[in-house]
């Protein structure tokens, strides 16, 4: 076990950079955004250990140089936060397309002997007090197919390892989820038959099922855009960015005016930058306004509101130098 971790700081933290930052197809470590429930743990590499129970035939702990001694895989994904789960319904626009580099999870659960359970627990070093309730370790819980089809156990990002800020020495990563899954500082993987009780799992980071209002966890990600340039093109306004969610995009409109976005063009779209759960860019010329704003749509049938939730088109304001929106 690494009994020398420590939280520094030991309280809830938070970064993200302007749009502006983001307009490199895959983004560097120091311009992604930075999330820590009870602060940010510090795990010495040396004696970290990863655990492998519940059902399965041979239990397993390893450290991280048998973990690399595996078959890994390198994936190219977005990694975006869900937001605040006391404000649910206030965007962040945190997110950023990472390279990302590690053992499948499912090579894991093959050494173990892993059972068929529906469920995976994962489970994180760190530990502290969030929204007044203390909690001895950061807890998910996943389906197991879906972990077993494409989790990673990341050691890598940007091909150097994880930071501290970004769950060192390894983290859960599940292409297509929200990080709230993307379990940081790991140290215990679960397979079980029923999902556990927990602030994380079953309290926050729910939100009501359309048509039942059954609550449900936070997974799949939602159709999203982000605006990230805007510049003077001709009598025009040049508007680019960048969109994703669980589901492939298939377009995304721009649009602008004098108060909220109106007079909707479609983007031109480039492929995905990494794959089917990579970012892809987009980017419209539309006449003058004093805001632009880009909002997508996905194979599911997906689209972006205007307003009212977490992934509400993103509108920036058009100073009149036509600078890159802060």
């Amino acid at each position: 076990m690494a009994s020398a971790v420590r939280m520094s700081p030991s309280a809830t933290t938070k970064w993200q950079p302007a749009p502006a930052a983001l307009t490199a197809p895959t983004t560097a470590v120091e311009d992604l955004y930075v999330i820590g429930h009870f602060g940010i743990a510090h795990v010495p590499a040396d004696s970290w250990r990863l655990r492998v129970g519940g059902l399965v035939d041979r239990p397993l702990e390893l450290d991280l140089a048998q973990l690399r001694a595996l078959p890994s895989v390198t994936v190219t994904a977005v990694l975006e936060c869900y937001g605040n789960p006391l404000d649910p319904d206030v965007p962040t626009r945190r997110a950023g397309n990472v390279v990302w580099r590690g053992t499948p999870v499912a090579a894991v659960l093959e050494l173990a002997g892993a059972s068929d359970g529906p469920i995976l627990w994962a489970e994180g070093y760190d530990a502290g007090v969030f929204d007044g309730t203390r909690c001895g370790e950061y807890l998910k819980d996943l389906p197991m197919d879906v972990v077993r089809e494409r989790g990673v156990l990341a050691y890598e990002m940007d091909g150097a390892p994880l930071t501290a800020e970004h769950g060192h020495p390894v983290r859960l990563f599940v292409p297509g989820y929200f990080g709230t899954n993307n379990v940081k500082w790991l140290r215990a993987l679960t397979v079980a038959d029923r999902r556990p009780e927990h602030l994380f799992t079953t309290t926050l980071y729910q939100r009501a099922t359309p048509g039942t209002g059954a609550l449900a966890p936070v997974r799949d990600l939602d159709v999203a855009s982000l605006v990230t340039a805007v510049r003077l093109d001709g009598d025009g306004l040049h508007v680019a960015g960048w969109a994703w969610g669980s589901s492939a995009v298939v377009g995304v409109e721009v649009g602008s005016g004098p108060d909220e976005p109106r007079d909707w063009v479609d983007a031109a779209l480039d492929t995905p930058v990494g794959g089917e759960h990579g970012w892809r860019a987009f980017a419209a010329t539309v006449r003058p306004g004093t805001v632009v704003g880009a909002r997508a749509r996905d194979a599911a049938g997906r689209r972006q509101p205007l307003r009212g939730a977490r992934n509400a088109c993103h509108v920036v304001a058009v100073d009149p130098e036509f600078a890159d929106p802060g």
